[in-house]
């Protein structure tokens, strides 16, 4: 448990200090590989879909197991395998990198900030105005502070390298066909849920920081219990209603994918969103994760002893 606290510690310095890899990433490697086993396994079928996803994951965390047994007990090589997986699966600095591009573009060039927000959301940017670009990239680092980052720290404290190498890739799977579609509705149904499950505890820990690190922290409190349930998502509700609430400011609304559109519930009660918005979600989210690792590791060094 303390090579395990250690590497997470250095994991996460180096993913804050080096970012993602810029070439040979192994989570775009296995988005290759889930691609071409798509190709393979793809039909209308919820049970099909359960079975990409067991391929791809039980493979990925058993992987994950083989390293964690043949490591347990030499430390030192142990939490160095800890942390090169948790620089692999922690996206923080990436996350922070796009949402900082953004807000300086939006500052100056509306229909630039728009292109560059593709890299963080999946709707129609087009016709987004500053407050809707602002709000796309505040709920964009309120969901992915605990996706990307809170909830791979959790799993890996408590299963170690297979929890983090697992979460992770039940986490692209979702990115990748668990979102509703003509195509995927079912075949990435068990994607969905499986990620929706997994994600659970590292979401509410993400929605209790921000509550807990927020300078208005009955408003927080506020949003979380009287908004959170709207949203279509379990996990994500509760963290950007608890970062709207922090924030002071109002998210939700319409939201177009394609040719869907989604009229979202409001989450806080405060002003609409602004360009400055942005680094204050931004500061908190560096304070959530900070404070999630401490949390973690602590956790992990007590069970040691």
């Amino acid at each position: 448990m303390r090579s395990r606290a250690a590497g997470l510690v250095l994991g996460f310095a180096a993913d804050r200090l080096l970012g993602d890899p810029r070439r040979f990433h192994p989570v775009a490697g296995f988005g290759q590989v889930a691609a071409r086993l798509e190709q393979r396994l793809y039909a209308d079928s919820r049970a099909r879909g359960a079975a990409y996803w067991l391929v791809l994951v039980g493979g990925t965390t058993a992987a994950g197991i083989a390293v964690e047994r043949a490591s347990r007990h030499r430390p030192v090589p142990h939490a160095l395998l800890t942390a090169a997986a948790t620089w692999a699966v922690l996206g923080a600095r990436s996350l922070d990198r796009e949402a900082a591009a953004v807000e300086s573009l939006l500052a100056d060039d509306l229909p630039a900030a728009r292109q560059r927000l593709t890299h963080l959301v999946g709707r129609d940017t087009r016709s987004l105005d500053e407050a809707g670009v602002a709000r796309a990239v505040v709920e964009s680092v309120a969901e992915n502070t605990s996706d990307a980052v809170v909830s791979s720290l959790v799993l890996g404290g408590l299963f170690g390298i297979p929890g983090l190498l697992g979460h992770r890739a039940a986490n692209t799977l979702d990115a990748m066909v668990g979102h509703r579609s003509v195509r995927y509705t079912r075949f990435g149904w068990a994607s969905a849920r499986a990620d929706d499950v997994l994600n659970l505890p590292g979401s509410r820990l993400t929605a209790a920081l921000a509550v807990a690190l927020a300078d208005d922290r009955p408003a927080a409190v506020a949003a979380w219990r009287r908004d959170a349930a709207a949203h279509p998502s379990p996990n994500a509700g509760p963290i950007e209603a608890a970062f709207a609430g922090a924030l002071g400011i109002r998210l939700g609304g319409t939201n177009v994918y394609g040719d869907q559109v989604e009229d979202r519930a409001r989450l806080g009660d405060g002003r609409p969103a602004t360009t400055r918005d942005i680094g204050r979600a931004r500061d908190l989210a560096r304070r959530i994760d900070l404070a999630a690792l401490v949390l973690v590791t602590v956790v992990a060094w007590r069970r040691s002893r």
